[in-house]
């Protein structure tokens, strides 16, 4: 057999096990429970009026690159979206109009994602992979007005449920594969958290001793990178699923993350059997009464799933592994230097502060710029640490003074920043005119200075 031959034989193989008909019941499931959520977290935006805080109310917004031209639409506009984002949300809930809702709830989530970086939390970018995958999959076929308004097919292609498990297996992988830092491993920074909040929980106690702290910090990491591979086998998903309830319900304790929790517990049940919710609900009414023998119809024929399908699976798994993986391109140590941060999955794994002040020149003349006095507290705080966000930020003084008649404006920062207790350290190079660097993609920018060998909690390299 030649090359050709046996990879034709693999793409046969591919196609024909992810064209496999399943129940279309846990993907519904799943469905349901990401349209609650979202509908859950529009109503606390608006309760605790989060959209005037974070993107009506700055003067400036961090924007990504390729998408300066996102800004915020005037407030009344910005208001009604974000409304429009809660009906969404619940008619992909309710599956009406569900291919139509899935679309314009995507379209309106991710506007409001790309307005600021500031606002960039990794569980809004799950969401938005998540959403992007229901765009094409056929979630509305069970429990949903549609499936009641129009006949569907009760069963959907395997290749629905196995995105969905990639997706967070890749996930949880590399949230586990991120904390195997010395810090992580030494309990920090989960201990300044926990410590801090001993006084809070009955069994707080327990945050005094070093022993709590490095069994919690090595089970994270056992728990994402044992875990997650075996809830892909039937013996062991029901204990590790429990396990992780668990865990995701403590950090929902401890930590204020929003809706992450509760969405990575919707979505771990994906791992499930696809009819997992048809014998749960079995499994509850035999508690009450004798139920027949269960005799499954004989599942359907499906279409194939196409190429352009297949290939399509294969590009989107690549670019899941790339984005996490291009930290390694960076010779610098991503914790501190914030290089491949972003779409990486390194949630909670370091504790940063930072202090600073910009000096603008021109003319022959100085200011020392407070940030605080330009941006909102949760912007200045997220910018100093962020090297492409303090590269923004001095263009936008830049620019300021430029429009002020001020012509060849310097901008350099003096900025220190600690990481995970340490010590504050100078993190950007004070000398360098911030208006006549870029910002590297994919090397390390040179105007960031290196961490220094600075052990947790000791003094030995203060600022």
């Amino acid at each position: 057999m030649t090359r050709m031959d046996q990879v034709a034989t693999m793409w046969n193989r591919a196609t024909g096990s992810l064209s496999k008909p399943v129940s279309g019941l846990s993907l519904a499931v799943f469905r349901i429970a990401l349209g609650a959520l979202l509908l859950w977290d529009c109503w606390r935006f608006i309760k605790y009026d989060r959209i005037w805080r974070y993107w009506i109310e700055p003067d400036f917004h961090f924007t990504y690159a390729g998408f300066a031209w996102v800004t915020p639409l005037p407030a009344t506009w910005l208001y009604a979206a974000w409304a429009a984002m809660g009906i969404c949300a619940f008619l992909v809930m309710i599956g009406l109009f569900y291919r139509v809702a899935i679309v314009a709830l995507t379209v309106i989530f991710s506007y409001f994602f790309l307005l600021d970086k500031a606002e960039y939390l990794n569980h809004f970018y799950l969401v938005i992979l998540f959403m992007i995958l229901l765009c094409f999959l056929p979630a509305q076929r069970r429990l949903s007005v549609d499936a009641r308004r129009k006949v569907h097919d009760t069963y959907v292609p395997y290749a629905a449920v196995f995105i969905l498990r990639a997706q967070m297996e890749v996930m949880l992988i590399f949230a586990g594969l991120v904390k195997l830092t010395p810090d992580w491993l030494a309990g920090e920074p989960l201990g300044l958290w926990l410590r801090a909040q001993a006084g809070d929980f009955p069994f707080g106690v327990l945050f005094s001793y070093d022993w709590a702290i490095i069994g919690a910090s090595w089970g994270t990491i056992a728990l994402h990178l044992l875990g997650a591979p075996l809830l892909l086998w039937r013996k062991t998903r029901l204990a590790i699923f429990i396990v992780y309830c668990l865990f995701h319900s403590a950090n929902a304790m401890f930590f204020n993350i929003g809706i992450f929790p509760w969405l990575t517990i919707a979505a771990t049940t994906i791992f499930f059997a696809p009819d997992w919710p048809h014998r749960a609900a079995r499994w509850l009414l035999g508690r009450f009464e004798e139920l027949p023998p269960m005799t499954p119809a004989p599942a359907p024929l499906l279409r194939p799933i196409s190429g352009v399908a297949l290939a399509s699976i294969m590009v989107w798994m690549a670019l899941q592994l790339f984005l996490p993986l291009r930290a390694g391109l960076f010779p610098s140590e991503v914790r501190w230097s914030g290089d491949g941060h972003r779409f990486s999955w390194r949630m909670r794994i370091f504790d940063r502060y930072a202090e600073g002040r910009f000096i603008v020149s021109a003319h022959g003349r100085e200011w020392v710029i407070d940030p605080f006095e330009y941006l909102s507290e949760r912007q200045a705080t997220k910018m100093l640490v962020r090297p492409d966000m303090i590269h923004q930020f001095a263009r936008y003084l830049q620019g300021i003074w430029l429009d002020r008649g001020y012509s060849k404006v310097a901008v350099r920062a003096d900025i220190g920043k600690s990481l995970n207790g340490r010590p504050l350290q100078t993190y950007v190079d004070p000398g360098v005119d911030l208006t006549a660097v870029s910002v590297q993609l994919l090397s390390a920018d040179d105007w960031i200075l290196p961490l220094r060998d600075c052990p947790v909690g000791s003094n030995a390299c203060l600022r």
